[in-house]
């Protein structure tokens, strides 16, 4: 049995969005608040953080269990990395383990120098930095990892495959390879930023013609923006077995 837990579920503004008064960001419903995209998996007794947003304390003081093993970086845009300083809680017991492409890894060097220099400073965040290539697995415990290329706009990226589930964010497109290795998967959770379309991102049409290729027994939106609308009216027209993620959502599923 595998569970993920959403602790967030929208693009890069959140829901609501700084200074709009549309429905969606003026929606009492709590499904319509979307903080940063993040995930918690757990499987085979781990507990894997996918991505570490600016929204990561706040998600970890309500999520339903924030025991975490390791981090899985999908790519280095702020709203997926802007959280990893608040890692030091993690890092008492030794170095905390992020998995990340290289190129990632090069820029969190950048970013956080002072988490990786010779001598650090005391409470400074203790991170363990291990590369991953795309298309190539890797353990962490008994878990088996799959990460699988997928493009946002220009920029590679990486999806996630583990056990039943397949992550896949913020992308564009998708090789064929790649729709072919996910045939048939129990969960797909995918992104979906609005109606309209976008440059870097899937449109909701896009999205839900990507699913009809590969065929998954159950598919989760996520990564949505103001735009997409209002959860409720959305959800009710989706196609059979397709929703709408929202924060606070768990979700299990079998292999």
């Amino acid at each position: 049995m595998l569970e993920i837990e959403f602790i967030g579920t929208g693009t890069s503004t959140g829901v609501p969005q700084i200074r709009c008064q549309c429905p969606v960001c003026q929606s009492t419903d709590p499904h319509d608040k979307r903080l940063r995209c993040s995930a918690i998996v757990r499987y085979k007794g781990k507990r894997l953080l996918i991505d570490c947003g600016p929204d990561f304390r706040q998600q970890m003081l309500t999520a339903s269990n924030n025991d975490l093993d390791a981090l899985l970086v999908t790519h280095i845009h702020y709203d997926h990395v802007g959280g990893i300083d608040d890692l030091r809680a993690y890092c008492a017991n030794g170095d905390f383990p992020i998995y990340a492409r290289q190129d990632v890894i090069d820029d969190l060097h950048a970013r956080l120098p002072y988490c990786f220099a010779e001598h650090l400073y005391m409470g400074v965040p203790r991170l363990a930095v291990m590369p991953i290539k795309e298309n190539v697995p890797f353990n962490i415990g008994d878990v088996e990892i799959l990460p699988l290329p997928v493009m946002h706009y220009k920029l590679p990226i990486l999806g996630y495959r583990i056990g039943p589930l397949a992550y896949i964010t913020d992308c564009k497109t998708m090789d064929d390879s790649v729709v072919e290795r996910l045939q048939g998967v129990p969960l797909l959770v995918i992104n979906a930023l609005r109606k309209r379309e976008h440059l870097s991102h899937m449109s909701l049409d896009e999205t839900l013609a990507l699913i009809e290729r590969i065929k998954p027994g159950r598919a989760i939106l996520i990564h949505m923006s103001h735009d997409m609308g209002l959860h409720a009216r959305v959800n009710q027209r989706l196609p059979a077995g397709v929703e709408l993620a929202y924060d606070g959502m768990v979700v299990q599923v079998n292999e």
